[in-house]
């Protein structure tokens, strides 16, 4: 392992909220949507060299949108993705092991990070140690502890970062935080986020029927051949070693199993959540509680629920946050009270609700607002999320999902599952990343990792 990857970047022990890592930067005011990279890399028509980590699946896609930049080298520990990658950018040198690659990293400007998520860590944070811009896949981190240490790193490294929720880009939630923010439906009390989504621990018969793309009830007692040019030791990385499955690979079978992920709850809560964090400024909750079938030791749930509640944000009240995914839905969904969207956000208010999904809002009672007057739009268009981070990396401007707002919304998603794994309601002490009513719970917050493996 190389010097880079053994420096330690631990947990600060100060005050931590998202809005205290804005202020700590030097935002104030409307600016707090934004988050400026500290460091200039270059002017604005002049290319980066960017190296991709992950070039398969979503990693394929990521490294596609660095196609007018110079992409000067490609990393995944699947030979095929790696091959196949290498034929659209066959200048780029090509690795296995990403800790080879930051080896040789001196002509690197930017990273992109597309592996899976128990890995995600791993490859971010050496980039921002060496001070090189970074884009990564959601949701940030496998865990809490490493969000927090991934956010930190960011903040110390001063440079143009990322996370991958496209829909953030995207005019329909700009247009609802403008509603929510210019106070259309009122003080909000409430708000609702639901996913139709039903891939995790269930029986066979509801994972066909829920259309899941594999099922196990249990982990695997035997193994299946290595698929070839599959490095299966490097795909595991600092994950308790286990003998290849079909039921872990391809993508995105892994992401169910603890070791390698956190199910539905983080992957689609980094874009379902996004939209009420954004909207109502949020950051960490005071207590968490969630409920659903009994946790299992191996598998998140294809169903459960998680609600949390934040504490006044300026001159808005507190807030309860409600997740619910697979056949969870909210009370006001089931009997009809608002159109039963298959995935939304329901903001409830004093003077009314809204209701939104990746594309589409509307204000209810729709009676109550007719000849309703939008307010203006406050928030500028998106040049393109990938785009954003490519433009903040050569001039310093702004991007909106920098690791200083997505580390705490990814720390979030992740208590809910601790609270669901811990069977407990839990009061999160954000500062010390501690839960004093329930100790026991802190397992879940972080792994130990596998010989040959250490973040900090």
């Amino acid at each position: 392992m190389n010097r880079s990857q053994e420096n330690a970047v631990g947990i600060s022990g100060a005050a931590w909220t998202r809005r205290g890592f804005l202020r700590a930067s030097a935002l104030a005011g409307g600016a707090a949507i934004f988050f400026p990279a500290v460091m200039d890399c270059r002017g604005a028509n002049e290319k980066l060299n960017v190296a991709a980590i992950g070039v398969g699946g979503r990693g394929g896609h990521n490294t596609s949108k660095m196609a007018g930049e110079n992409v000067v080298a490609l990393c995944d520990v699947n030979g095929n993705a790696l091959a196949q990658a290498a034929q659209h950018f066959p200048g780029a040198r090509t690795y296995k092991d990403f800790r080879k690659l930051y080896e040789e990293a001196d002509d690197i400007d930017a990273v992109v990070v597309s592996t899976t998520e128990h890995t995600h860590a791993f490859a971010i944070l050496p980039a921002l140690q060496m001070k090189k811009h970074v884009y990564s896949e959601k949701p940030l981190t496998r865990d809490v502890y490493e969000a927090r240490v991934v956010t930190e790193a960011a903040l110390a490294a001063g440079v143009a970062t990322q996370m991958g929720t496209q829909i953030h880009a995207q005019g329909n939630y700009r247009r609802v935080v403008e509603l929510v923010q210019a106070g259309a439906i009122g003080a909000i009390s409430d708000v609702h986020v639901w996913v139709g989504r039903a891939w995790g621990w269930q029986s066979p018969e509801d994972a066909q029927k829920h259309g899941d793309i594999v099922n196990a009830q249990e982990r695997p007692q035997g193994s299946s051949p290595v698929p070839e040019g599959l490095d299966w030791d490097l795909w595991i990385g600092p994950a308790p070693y286990r003998p290849f499955h079909e039921v872990y690979f391809p993508g995105p079978k892994w992401y169910r199993w603890w070791d390698f992920a956190n199910g539905t709850m983080s992957d689609l809560g980094s874009h379902w959540i996004d939209l009420p964090f954004w909207a109502l400024d949020l950051d960490a909750p005071r207590t968490i509680e969630a409920g659903g079938p009994p946790a299992h030791p191996e598998i998140a749930p294809a169903s459960m629920w998680a609600r949390y509640t934040y504490g006044p944000r300026g001159d808005r009240p507190g807030v309860n946050v409600t997740w619910y995914q697979g056949v969870e839905k909210p009370a006001i969904w089931r009997e009809s009270g608002i159109p039963q969207w298959d995935s939304g956000v329901l903001f409830i208010g004093a003077d009314g609700m809204i209701l939104s999904d990746y594309n589409r809002h509307i204000l209810l009672p729709e009676s109550k607002f007719e000849g309703f007057e939008r307010p203006p739009q406050t928030i500028p268009e998106s040049i393109g999320h990938h785009e954003e981070w490519i433009h903040a990396c050569k001039t310093g401007a702004p991007t909106t999902c920098h690791f200083g707002y997505s580390g705490p919304l990814t720390e979030a998603n992740h208590l809910g599952n601790v609270a669901y794994r811990a069977g407990k309601k839990l009061e999160w002490d954000s500062k010390n990343m501690r839960i004093p009513n329930a100790p026991d719970a802190e397992r879940f917050l972080r792994r130990e990792y596998r010989d040959g493996w250490r973040l900090v």
